[in-house]
């Protein structure tokens, strides 16, 4: 039997729950400037948020601007980023795109999709990001955690990423758009986790509509 999707009075108070538990959510990459979230955001990929804070935190204060960046070069980059998951590859898209930023924008992140998609190391996910987060656009960046929380609850089930965010789109009621982004990350990598999620400290659970939910010990369990 197909799981249950999610009804949109559940909807509406799945996202009212998440909202009472933190209103004002927001990335857990550390930036000041639309620039810095977007190196963080490529830096990222397929890497920790408190690893890429641990480097941006040596290399912001020496180059936070394209100028500056460029200036580094790449090699110099490297140095910073070493620690970080293919650094050679993010210095080199990093790099780039500075490039590109200082002589198509004015050394400016732009606020549009096809100029962010245009940069290299950027994506359809980390320009969502940087919309989102930076700017303020209703967007949503599908990664493995609200791909996992939208399909496991029944919220917006989809095959692929873009499928997912497409049904998001559509289902997430208007008013948590903007940050409904944050809630479903932090929601997966807290509490919906991959191998095991945390069902008995979920404020949603009795919304979730997934057929395999991690059980409440008993009382009697919980006091043996």
């Amino acid at each position: 039997m197909p799981q249950r999707l999610m009804k949109p009075a559940e909807r509406v108070e799945f996202f009212r729950r998440l909202h009472d538990l933190d209103p004002h959510p927001t990335t857990e990459l550390a930036w000041t400037t639309p620039f810095e979230l977007l190196i963080a955001v490529i830096l990222s990929a397929q890497a920790t948020d408190v690893g890429v804070n641990k480097a941006t935190r040596r290399l912001y204060p020496i180059a936070n601007t394209p100028q500056a960046m460029l200036a580094l070069g790449e090699d110099g980059l490297k140095r910073h980023i070493a620690t970080i998951g293919l650094f050679n590859a993010k210095a080199r898209n990093v790099i780039a795109t500075c490039r590109i930023l200082i002589e198509q924008h004015g050394g400016e992140v732009p606020r549009d999709r096809a100029a962010l998609e245009a940069l290299p190391g950027v994506g359809r996910k980390t320009a969502n990001v940087v919309l989102n987060t930076a700017f303020g656009e209703p967007t949503i960046a599908v990664d493995t955690h609200i791909f996992r929380v939208a399909n496991r609850t029944g919220l917006a089930p989809g095959k692929d990423v873009r499928a997912v965010e497409d049904r998001l789109l559509r289902n997430v009621p208007a008013h948590f758009l903007k940050d409904a982004h944050h809630w479903l990350i932090l929601h997966g990598r807290y509490t919906c986790k991959a191998r095991k999620p945390d069902c008995p400290r979920c404020v949603v659970r009795d919304l979730c509509t997934y057929p395999h939910k991690t059980p409440v010990p008993s009382t009697t369990s919980a006091l043996s």
